[in-house]
């Protein structure tokens, strides 16, 4: 070994050495997350029991049971734009790790170089001398390394970490607003088809209405008035027609977004909400949601982020001391550069003390502080509403629930009503005002249950977005386990 190699590499072994001592003492003054304080509730306000029996399923849209709607889903998990973009940002925040994390590593570089040189010549006592040529090369290696003693690059690289694992968890909102959009707008279209055909069934009982009034106008039992009331009855019912084709093909489109696909090569065939299944969910407690729902996960990250970025920003209040070092060989002669006696090297190490700055390190200590306060109060308003938008699809599936069973025992009396009041109206005994209320009250009660079933399936997803999506399985604990 060559004395400028050893002379180098004692170098660098205080650098190593230096970085040990760092990496055990180290980010000193960096404090734990602050305490949010929460009042986490021993269970939800609209929940029956605190009993854990059925958690969300990973694939919790599998319980309507709809081979679309599963196809839909799986499809947007991988094609969705909304989810790629996510998943890009946290290739970028990785990155961003990377660069910021490369301060704790010394910094090595290698160079060489070679050069001619040439002086002039001069005229001494008529005396000309000529100017003389010479060579330079040389080759060296140069480390430097800032001692992190304070922890002002470990924190700065903590932060950068906690930033890429909020937009992990970022990703996954993204991807379970995205599911829940999903499910959203396909009961939409089904629903639009269910009211579009109970439409058309309307259309055609009103016009079967008509035709009766009409033959009672010809038997002179019957007047105009008569026949032009039943007429805007079934002008109404045709009118009502157009905006739930609209509402139709708008959701078919936002599926076709959704699914990355233009809307011409979406083929949704739809269905009936009659069809669907009713997956029932326990929230589990409200402790669970803590760690089940992505978007308190990623406001906790960027918390911890936050707090990180207030060590380092304390740390700038110390010195800064930095060390580098250089060896390699110079010679003016290429065939002897790699010889003993053309080596060098140099140690040198620096501390910079920051005295007056003008304010700056102090206004930078401050606002990371104010930025640590704004995300510690943003983290407490997510988890509290996180506990208010579980309770809210509880009550939701609550109350439409039983609006669903009394808006049916509507509908079945309704229909009975008109039955009998289309069976008078042939029989020349109904009057024409209770023919016209009770087709009426059928056609509003029927359109009502669709959008109570809708809402119902709509509060269902609801709740599986406000529970954070689907959750791992439970590991259960053996019965004979120690």
């Amino acid at each position: 070994m060559t004395p400028a190699s050893r002379i180098f590499g004692r170098s660098l072994r205080m650098m190593a050495a230096s970085a040990l001592v760092v990496s055990a003492g180290g980010c000193i003054l960096t404090k734990d997350l602050p305490d949010p304080a929460l009042d986490v509730p021993n269970r939800y306000k609209a929940a029956a029991t605190t009993a854990i029996d059925r958690p969300p399923a990973l694939d919790w849209w599998r319980g309507f049971r709809s081979s679309e709607l599963t196809q839909l889903m799986e499809e947007a998990q991988t094609v969705n734009l909304d989810i790629a973009a996510a998943t890009a940002r946290i290739l970028q925040a990785d990155a961003q790790a990377r660069i910021t994390g490369a301060a704790l590593l010394p910094s090595i570089s290698g160079s060489g170089s070679g050069s001619q040189n040439k002086t002039s010549g001069s005229n001494i006592t008529n005396t000309t001398i000529a100017g003389r040529r010479y060579a330079t090369y040389s080759a060296s290696l140069s480390a430097s390394y800032e001692i992190d003693f304070w922890g002002k690059n470990h924190d700065a690289a903590l932060a950068a970490e906690e930033t890429a694992t909020a937009n992990r968890f970022d990703r996954d909102t993204v991807a379970l607003t995205t599911m829940a959009s999903v499910a959203n707008a396909y009961f939409q279209v089904l629903a639009s088809q269910d009211r579009i055909r109970t439409a058309q069934e309307n259309i055609a009982s009103a016009e079967r209405i008509l035709g009766a009034i009409r033959q009672r106008l010809a038997a002179g039992t019957g007047s105009d008035l008569d026949v032009a009331q039943q007429e805007s009855v079934l002008a109404n019912q045709r009118a009502a027609v157009p905006p739930l084709r609209v509402t139709l093909a708008q959701n078919m489109n936002t599926l076709a977004t959704l699914v990355a696909r233009p809307p011409e090569s979406a083929k949704i065939v739809g269905g009936s909400l009659n069809r669907l299944g009713s997956p029932r969910v326990t929230p589990g407690l409200p402790s669970d949601l803590l760690t089940q729902r992505p978007d308190i996960r990623r406001q906790e990250a960027q918390l911890a982020s936050a707090t990180a970025n207030v060590g380092s920003a304390r740390a700038q209040f110390f010195p800064t001391i930095q060390l580098t070092g250089q060896g390699g060989y110079q010679s003016a002669v290429l065939a002897s550069l790699f010889t003993p006696q053309a080596t060098f090297s140099s140690l040198a190490a620096g501390l910079t003390q920051p005295i007056f700055d003008g304010g700056r390190i102090q206004g930078n200590f401050d606002l990371t502080k104010a930025q640590q306060e704004e995300l510690l109060q943003s983290y407490r308003k997510t988890v509290v509403a996180a506990f208010a938008d579980v309770d809210n699809a509880l009550e939701s599936i609550k109350q439409n629930t039983e609006r669903l069973r009394l808006q049916r025992a509507a509908v079945a009396s309704s229909r009975r009503a008109f039955n009998l009041a289309e069976q008078q109206l042939r029989a020349g005994t109904a009057d024409i005002v209770t023919v016209l209320n009770t087709q009426l009250t059928l056609f509003t009660a029927e359109d009502t249950l669709i959008q109570t079933q809708l809402a119902r399936y709509l509060a269902i997803v609801s709740l599986f977005q406000a529970l954070g999506g689907g959750w791992e399985p439970r590991m259960e604990r053996p019965v004979n386990a120690l």
